[in-house]
């Protein structure tokens, strides 16, 4: 397999602090490559590094197999789209666009050539006379792009680009750029703390956590199998309790939360020690099932967790819909739920029983201090 990006041990540190800390991974040719983390866990410090506009501490950075830490930024064919664009405002599209050929001294015909042909790539054809100034907020992006891709770069570097954009612009953009990325067939290496976008656009995420990698994967493993308590609260949305464990050890734990929930869980992210360790436990609110209360309240029997309560609130998302059940135990749970399931006129204070799986029940040793 070939590798367009390899990070051999990478480490920055500013002082006294780390900001990326023994960072080493891969990325497979004509890839899409995220890194997804909260506001100063150093992914931009990372993809600074990438681009040559900051040095490493310790480690090696490659480019198509070669060490490139020797190099400037205009010598790496490395090109980075910032979360401002960046465009040149007293020039028009197409002089945006040819910029970077203009400087690598690139003839004028060959220019004109290049230039319309990336414009037809990102579906603007027709805009190279246009302004800066007269074009979408979507259009822009694509300039942006175009502006990088028209160098035939090896690597694309993306620092949080839709992140000026409204809600309803992000939402089409995100599929814009995994179409582009399919378009060019270059590697995407795009940053980001919205776990959407990670998570759509995706090949693979890197999930990341004061400068270090907590764990890289598909979109799919790190929702279906967070590697850690940290990824397993970010990715995507969760009940979390912390308790401790009264019964069991490396397969289904018996907890006790400090709400006084009594819960079953499956050790993940490596063994617990077993009685009296102090865990953390996740539930997805996708993975509730909510029932009308009939009865005796049920036991926890049968690989299930079970939980009575009262609707607190409905929170209405279309056809799928979350409700906030507060347990006997005064906790609040959230679970989602169809309006076509036989639950859809649920009210605030109507008795419900909850259940899910104990394989549903990710349950992680909290971490110490």
């Amino acid at each position: 397999m070939e590798y367009d990006l390899t990070c051999e041990s990478v480490c920055k540190k500013f002082g006294e602090f780390t900001a990326v800390d023994d960072v080493s991974f891969q990325i497979p040719s004509g890839s899409f490559f995220s890194i997804l983390g909260p506001s100063g866990c150093g992914k931009t410090t990372l993809m600074r590094m990438i681009a040559g506009f900051e040095s490493t501490t310790s480690g090696d950075i490659k480019i198509k197999g070669n060490s490139v830490l020797s190099l400037p930024p205009n010598k790496r064919n490395v090109k980075m789209v910032f979360q401002h664009l960046a465009l040149f405002p007293m020039m028009n599209v197409f002089e945006n666009i040819a910029y970077g050929l203009r400087c690598q001294g690139v003839g004028k015909e060959e220019i004109k050539r290049k230039v319309q042909d990336v414009l037809e790539r990102v579906s603007l054809p027709d805009v190279g006379s246009k302004e800066i100034s007269q074009l979408s907020g979507g259009q822009k992006q694509r300039i942006a792009i175009a502006r990088c891709m028209v160098l035939d770069p090896d690597v694309l570097l993306l620092d949080e680009p839709l992140g000026a954009l409204d809600l309803k612009l992000r939402e089409s953009m995100k599929i814009e750029l995994k179409l582009l990325q399919h378009q060019f067939n270059t590697t995407f290496i795009y940053i980001t703390h919205d776990q959407s976008e990670a998570l759509v656009m995706s090949d693979n995420v890197a999930v990341m956590n004061q400068g270090r990698f907590e764990q890289i994967g598909t979109p799919q493993a790190l929702y279906h199998k967070p590697a850690s308590a940290f990824v397993a609260g970010f990715v995507g949305d969760a009940n979390r309790w912390s308790g401790r464990v009264v019964e069991g050890a490396d397969g289904a734990v018996k907890v006790q939360t400090d709400g006084g929930l009594s819960l079953v869980g499956t050790a993940a992210g490596g063994s617990l020690s077993g009685s009296g360790t102090d865990v953390e436990i996740f539930v997805r609110p996708e993975f509730i099932t909510v029932a009308r209360a009939k009865g005796d309240a049920p036991a926890q029997v049968n690989g299930q967790n079970h939980q009575r309560g009262v609707v607190d609130s409905l929170l209405f998302n279309g056809a799928n819909s979350r409700v906030l059940v507060r347990s006997t135990n005064n906790q609040l749970i959230e679970a989602d739920f169809l309006l076509t399931g036989g639950t859809d006129d649920l009210k605030p204070g109507d008795a419900v029983d909850l259940s899910w799986s104990i394989e549903r029940s990710a349950c992680f040793q909290a971490a110490r201090g």
